[in-house]
């Protein structure tokens, strides 16, 4: 890991995962339990290779992704979260829940939200337990 700026643990956090690129790439490691490198591309927000290798990168060396074999091709790596990036749920379904009360949203993210809404500690609890299996 880089030399730290401070240690206030909010700085140290963001050091590891607060920029957008690396929240996305969670963000999708999330929904889809698992991506290779042209999952990631193919997001919306259109990544640059550069960045995205570099925040993969970044994210391996923090602990909060791990890469493994692709079952089916030998040339593809798979992504995954580690349990301390699985950890980050909470803080993800929070920014989903800010970003619902101050933007303006698309229907398929309003139903994962209001879903969200109806139990939080259960749907983080179903979260974790899908990512962990």
């Amino acid at each position: 890991m880089n030399k730290k700026r401070s240690d206030c643990p909010i700085s140290c956090s963001l050091e590891m995962w607060g920029d957008k690129w690396s929240l996305l790439i969670i963000r999708d490691l999330m929904i889809k339990k698992e991506c290779t490198y042209g999952d990631f591309l193919k997001a919306d927000e259109k990544i640059a290779t550069n960045i995205l290798a570099s925040r993969l990168q970044n994210l391996l060396e923090n602990g909060i992704i791990v890469k493994k074999d692709h079952p089916e091709n030998k040339l593809k790596i798979l992504y995954r979260l580690t349990e301390k990036g699985i950890d980050l749920i909470p803080l993800i379904v929070e920014i989903n829940l800010w970003g619902d009360q101050y933007l303006t949203i698309p229907d398929d993210r309003k139903k994962l939200v209001e879903e969200i809404k109806k139990d939080k500690d259960k749907f983080i609890k179903k979260a974790k337990a899908y990512l962990l299996n």
